[in-house]
């Protein structure tokens, strides 16, 4: 049976194809290269080395962080620890660490790093609280009638968690589990610094040392072919469970548990991973800043970097919860074809490195909108592009809380569809459209490739003048650009803890 088209639909559909366009740039430049030529590409033993390379990296990072991410989210959230609502904050923190910024510590330290599990390490700690955030706040609001039910019918206490909590659980970690590896997908300082070959480091290579745009086109296209792969593997997870509740009346906010033997080295562990996630990097840029003190600094460079990069990341912020807010409402109230299709396609520019998304717009904002070229409008639509799904992934799961019924009863007292969501889903949802604001604002700041290929004449950002004097080997003049990048990445970091529960979750 045909799905019932609805103006959602379109406004969705629109959306989605303007977040897309940078695919069209690709299949242009592939299609360019002729049947023989691309097939030459696709069967290279470089092609699938890269691809096992890229995936096997991007499914290791995002285990190790559902493994990891899943006990730290419910320790922090219902153990009984001391100062349990700040141990999310904590960690929440590793977002406002670049992976590129924890790799040139590292480095900084340990000159001999490199390879897989040197990036494995990183990229996990880095991306860690995409899965404790979502799952940290679906944990402070379960009922935990769902438990004691379970624990009524002869379970133990790890039986009714399985039965009960995991399930209700697994949507968010999967969604998280999705970001990271989409993200991993998508990383190029991290692997580029740390001589770990993935689709990312070689597109960037063919693009700007060989200039081979065509073999650069086709394996990024096979990137976007490996992206919806994991897209496929979290919605199977996500459909798999049904979000219930036990009675109709109101939740009960959950009590903190007793962990027992296990409450200080919890608390050790916990301290342990912000050491080496946030702590590691904190000291050694200070001591490359204090090294640098022995050079010259510019402080009139570091705050035009730091205007910059706020101002660039804050309107790109808008662009991409612009786009994203049809794109999730539909994806949360429909599950046709249609639906499925304009959700998958967003999804898809999350993995695109920068330097593809960057040349791309490059492309058509010269042949379609050239009074855009090298304008701080293209400069943050490449942000929103980019960071898209991380915006959808919020207001998705945000939405999907409201009864649909809600907005039904508002039709009934002579309010459109749109009158309807503003009134009533848009009012109870917001915290979660605000949490994907301020993610993909976290984001933005960070980006590095798109920044360096759409950025405005002589516009500097944190990012780009870290990466300009790192790049010479000026590791002392880099760090206070990276230092002021994870101060104000901290702000929205620290945002985001506090609306998944970190001050107002369960006690």
């Amino acid at each position: 049976m045909a799905a019932r088209l609805t103006p959602l639909h379109a406004l969705g559909a629109v959306a989605a194809v303007i977040a897309a366009s940078p695919l069209l740039y690709l299949v242009v430049r592939a299609n360019a290269a002729g049947w023989h030529e691309l097939t030459d590409i696709l069967v290279r033993q470089r092609t699938l080395e890269l691809s096992l390379a890229s995936l096997g990296l991007a499914f290791a990072v995002a285990g190790s962080c559902i493994v990891i991410g899943v006990p730290v989210a419910w320790t922090v959230t219902l153990g009984d620890i001391p100062g349990g609502r700040w141990w999310l904050v904590a960690a929440a923190l590793p977002l406002a660490v670049p992976s590129y910024v924890a790799a040139y510590t590292w480095l900084a330290a340990f000159p001999g790093l490199q390879g897989f599990l040197p990036a494995w390490a990183l990229l996990t700690l880095c991306s860690l609280p995409y899965v404790i955030l979502p799952v940290a706040a679906v944990l402070s609001r379960i009922d935990p009638a769902h438990a004691e039910v379970a624990r009524t019918l002869g379970s133990s206490r790890w039986q009714a968690a399985r039965r009960t909590t995991l399930p209700l659980v697994a949507p968010a970690a999967a969604a998280g589990g999705l970001l990271t590896a989409l993200y991993t997908l998508s990383d190029f300082g991290a692997v580029s610094l740390l001589r770990f070959d993935t689709f990312t480091r070689v597109i960037q290579t063919s693009y700007r040392a060989a200039f081979d745009r065509t073999s650069a086109a086709v394996l990024a296209l096979v990137l976007v072919a490996l992206a919806l792969v994991c897209v496929a593997l979290e919605r199977a997870v996500r459909t798999r469970h049904d979000l219930w509740r036990v009675g109709s009346g109101a939740s009960r906010p959950n009590s903190r548990q007793s962990l027992g033997a296990w409450r200080w080295p919890s608390v050790a562990g916990l301290s342990l991973l912000s050491g080496v996630s946030v702590g590691f990097p904190v000291v050694m840029l200070l001591r490359l800043m204090a090294a640098s003190q022995q050079s010259e600094a510019d402080p009139g460079a570091w705050l035009s970097a730091l205007t910059n990069t706020a101002q660039a990341a804050g309107l790109g912020a808008l662009i991409a919860v612009a786009l994203a807010l049809p794109i999730a409402v539909l994806a949360a109230r429909r599950s046709d074809v249609v639906a499925r299709a304009v959700e998958s396609t967003a999804f898809v520019s999350h993995a695109l490195p920068g330097v593809v998304v960057g040349l791309s717009l490059v492309f058509l904002g010269l042949a379609l909108f050239p009074a855009l070229y090298q304008t701080l409008v293209m400069l943050s639509f490449g942000y929103a592009v980019l960071l898209l799904s991380n915006a959808i992934g919020s207001i998705r799961a945000a939405t999907g809380q409201v009864p649909a019924g809600l907005e039904e009863v508002a039709r009934t007292l002579g309010r459109g569809p749109g009158g309807a969501w503003l009134r009533v889903t848009a009012r109870i949802s917001l915290p979660g459209i605000m949490a994907g604001t301020l993610l993909v604002l976290l984001t933005a700041m960070k980006e590095l490739p798109a920044t360096l290929m759409l950025r405005p004449t002589g516009f500097d950002t944190l990012a780009t003048s870290m990466w300009t004097h790192t790049s010479v080997g000026s590791f002392s003049q880099a760090a206070p650009y990276a230092f002021g990048l994870m101060v104000l990445a901290a702000v929205p970091a620290f945002a985001l803890a506090r609306m998944s529960g970190g001050t107002g979750g369960a006690r």
